[in-house]
């Protein structure tokens, strides 16, 4: 058996062979380009992806059992029968398949080449005409089918977003701790003239002197330009 077509559906659970090889079988491929004018280019394609294959042929489900059959030389019964069926099984398996909403695979044979893939049933065209009775004459189209299923997408953030972001993350906590004041010595100040200008009572000087740690023989000659922690 060097050339036949064979659907199957459900991972192979039911499947099916055509049981008169069809005279022709057709595949399209094509791509997906867009065109555009582009100023001082003119005409420009965009190459995208592939779009996905399609696949057609016509052929007949024979009423009788006759040498034109796929595999028509099988003795066994059992093997006979699985090449020929009923016409109208064949066309009732075909469209309830369709109805499932699932894919089906195809499995094409020939001497050059094999193609095996999933698709879907796009149409199926058939009927029954007067001089073949008996016989059914179908159209079937099929087109590639991609298994995929959802992910979960997590948007990017914009530039902008990205770094107040970071920014926002170095930021430290804010210090709520008040600060203590300072004054700067000036000529002829003393921690008594601080006091009573700064805390507004001189005899707080000796506070000045422990929160700066400032000695006994420091007090009367306290350098200009010392910096001073006020409580």
């Amino acid at each position: 058996m060097e050339y036949y077509i064979q659907l199957s559906f459900n991972n192979r659970s039911e499947y099916m062979f055509f049981p008169v090889t069809p005279e022709s079988i057709e595949f399209s491929d094509s791509g997906d380009g867009s065109t555009f004018n582009v100023s001082a280019l003119g005409e420009i394609n965009v190459i995208k992806s592939p779009k996905l294959r399609e696949v057609s042929f016509s052929g007949i489900f024979p009423a009788d059992y006759s040498p034109y059959h796929l595999n028509y030389d099988a003795r066994h019964p059992a093997l006979q029968k699985q090449f020929y069926r009923d016409p109208y099984e064949y066309v009732k398996k075909i469209i309830r398949w369709m109805q499932t909403g699932r894919p089906v695979r195809m499995f094409f044979s020939s001497e050059r080449y094999t193609i095996n893939m999933a698709v879907s049933i796009e149409s199926f065209d058939w009927k029954e005409t007067a001089g073949t009775v008996g016989d059914i004459q179908y159209d079937i189209k099929l087109k590639q089918f991609i298994f995929y299923a959802a992910k979960k997408v997590v948007p990017l953030k914009d530039s902008k977003d990205t770094a107040a972001s970071k920014t926002k993350t170095k930021a430290s906590r804010p210090n709520e701790k008040i600060q203590p004041k300072t004054i700067t010595l000036k000529a002829g100040d003393s921690l008594w003239s601080v006091a009573k200008a700064h805390l507004g009572d001189g005899s707080r000087w000796k506070e000045l002197q422990k929160l700066n740690g400032i000695k006994d023989a420091q007090l009367k000659k306290l350098p200009i330009g010392l910096v001073i922690k006020l409580p």
